[in-house]
């Protein structure tokens, strides 16, 4: 069964995935931060067994499990993978994770709030995302009577979160773009418009592999779909923008783009060793030059999921033992040679 960033890529242009976010508590216990250890875990017991025919509602299977019970190692998969948070993982109280199978559907329970709510999508698919979110918090609110008030709406642990509770994400690519003087003030200016961008793999020029996500900094006073929406347009805008850039570049300078996307591709497949900023730098090229049509792969291979894959957590899990630096490195190399189709 294919997780979701393994699906063929959806006509998305440079928008990479969509996630929406809710985060929800039961009104009967205080948020997680002020519960003991034994309240934490008589919450997740109720929660548990109230949640546990989720898989009735969409016909989906959903494995759960006790983050104590996860090796550190998979813990720091699933937060390369996008399930969980730095501040999930640095959190010592008993929480649990309920999961499908594809990895598009994940519900962390007594984490910064006694629920959230995820759904990660393929492409630019925020609707759909938040149509299934709505519906997974329709049926927790069944059997759980969250904590909200009439004027500021859903009560969250953190301020910033009150409101629909919800965080709408939409991840994009692009490498273009911001190689320009004026991307840095652009960011800046997007507050004003009510969204956030910020680097997935780092700031700046720093961003190795040029992925950028956008999200909602308010979610007080609008609702659910006009926050959705915000984030969409948003995205469309920039990615609209980055086309704009690359098609200039690719009118002037065919040859040099072509040459640098073959180089980027000839590197990955026949290295021996590769840091991380190298192979991220390289699959950025690879994934503008098949979005360009630059370059064609003999099968589908979302460059994304090879992003993921060649992450430190996720190269360890393939080993038998820890990994120093530099057989990261080689195994960086042998994993992008043995995953990379070929092209025609």
């Amino acid at each position: 069964m294919l997780k979701w960033f393994e699906q063929p890529e959806q006509e998305s242009g440079n928008i990479v995935c969509s996630k929406v976010r809710l985060a929800r508590n039961w009104s009967e216990y205080v948020f997680p931060s002020r519960l003991s250890q034994e309240q934490s875990k008589e919450l997740l017991s109720k929660l548990g067994e109230g949640l546990k025919d989720l898989g009735d509602l969409d016909g989906r299977d959903y494995e759960s499990a006790y983050l104590s019970d996860l090796t550190e190692l998979d813990r720091r998969a699933l937060q390369e993978r996008r399930i969980l948070n730095s501040s999930i993982l640095e959190k010592k109280s008993p929480m649990s994770l309920l999961i499908t199978r594809e990895e598009d559907i994940s519900l962390v329970l007594n984490g910064m709030d006694h629920i959230r709510i995820q759904v990660l999508l393929p492409g630019l698919r925020l609707a759909e995302a938040l149509k299934t979110a709505d519906q997974i918090d329709d049926y927790v609110n069944a059997r759980f009577d969250y904590a909200f008030d009439e004027k500021y709406g859903y009560l969250t642990s953190f301020p910033t979160n009150m409101g629909t509770g919800m965080r709408a994400t939409a991840m994009v690519h692009l490498p273009s773009l911001s190689m320009g003087k004026k991307f840095p003030a652009m960011l800046n200016d997007m507050g004003r418009f009510g969204v956030s961008i910020r680097g997935v793999y780092g700031e700046g020029r720093e961003n190795y592999g040029a992925l950028y996500e956008i999200s909602n900094q308010k979610t007080l006073g609008r609702t659910e779909k006009e926050l959705t929406d915000l984030v969409n347009k948003v995205a469309i805008q920039l990615n609209d923008q980055e086309n704009q850039v690359r098609e200039m570049s690719l009118k002037r300078h065919r040859l040099e783009r072509e040459d640098e996307v073959y180089k980027s591709y000839g590197v990955m497949k026949y290295a021996r060793r590769l840091t991380m900023k190298d192979a991220m730098t390289f699959l950025s090229q690879l994934m503008s030059g098949v979005c360009d049509g630059l370059v064609k792969l003999e099968e589908p291979c979302p460059v994304f999921r090879l992003m993921l894959g060649i992450q430190t957590a996720n190269l360890q899990k393939l080993s038998d033992r820890p990994l120093g630096k530099e057989e990261l490195d080689m195994a960086r190399a042998a994993y992008l040679r043995s995953e990379l189709p070929g092209i025609f």
